[in-house]
């Protein structure tokens, strides 16, 4: 066990505040991770307010990391110390169902464990995430970081960015494809990006015409603003 700090709180709706913790011992196929970056993201605080009656508390958020290895396991094959690494949404799952066996682990039929708030498939014990000094993730759930991608900008593609880029891949989004993103959020900005890289024909759909000028500054694309209606 190792001892780390962290950010998180004990309670609904209190304010984030150093958390002292305990990060489990490697195991054989387990990436140690010293924490250089972690996005934030809205689910964090939805978490932090426990808006959907499911946190365990102390709860510590984030599932946008990014940062170096300083240890691997003995079956560790694909890492080495010092590599610049990611970790996203989830940390494990049973490898074994149908949809693990398709690298479809989100939709693992035993349940994924998440980065935080989700119970160790070993322990039991509650996994804490990425707001915080370093991280033990299992290997198959580590990512690495291309040396063309600044990591203080990477985070965000670990959650909004494979969010819209799955479904892409998924529909052979390519150059010449009709692309519409509704709204430019959180998502809908890196949708765009996603689809002017890809060569693809983008809309962005949105009631706010204060954004017109982002949504253009991000690509070649087309911005509409259609009419709001009241319901």
């Amino acid at each position: 066990m190792t001892t780390c700090i962290g950010y998180g709180v004990h309670e609904a709706n209190a304010p984030l505040e150093p958390l002292k913790f305990e990060r489990r011992e490697l195991r054989a196929d387990d990436v140690a991770i010293d924490i250089d970056y972690c996005g934030v993201c809205h689910s964090d605080m939805h978490y932090v307010h426990n808006d959907w009656k499911s946190t365990r508390f102390p709860c510590v958020p984030g599932h946008e990391i990014v940062g170096r290895v300083t240890s691997v396991g003995s079956a560790v094959s694909r890492y080495r110390v010092g590599d610049l690494v990611a970790v996203g949404c989830l940390v494990d799952s049973c490898q074994q169902c149908e949809a693990c066996e398709v690298h479809q682990e989100p939709h693992c039929t035993q349940g994924m464990t998440p980065t935080y708030n989700g119970l160790d498939r070993i322990s039991g014990e509650v996994t804490r995430g990425g707001y915080a000094q370093h991280i033990v993730v299992r290997e198959r759930f580590v990512l690495r970081v291309p040396p063309a991608l600044d990591p203080r900008f990477t985070g965000p593609l670990l959650c909004a960015g494979i969010t819209v880029w799955s479904p892409m891949r998924e529909r052979g989004v390519k150059a010449g494809t009709r692309l519409a993103v509704i709204g430019l959020g959180g998502l809908g900005h890196m949708a765009v990006k996603l689809g002017v890289a890809l060569g693809a024909q983008v809309t962005v759909i949105t009631t706010s015409p204060g954004k017109a000028d982002d949504a253009l500054a991000l690509g070649r694309i087309t911005f509409c603003c259609p009419p709001t209606r009241r319901l």
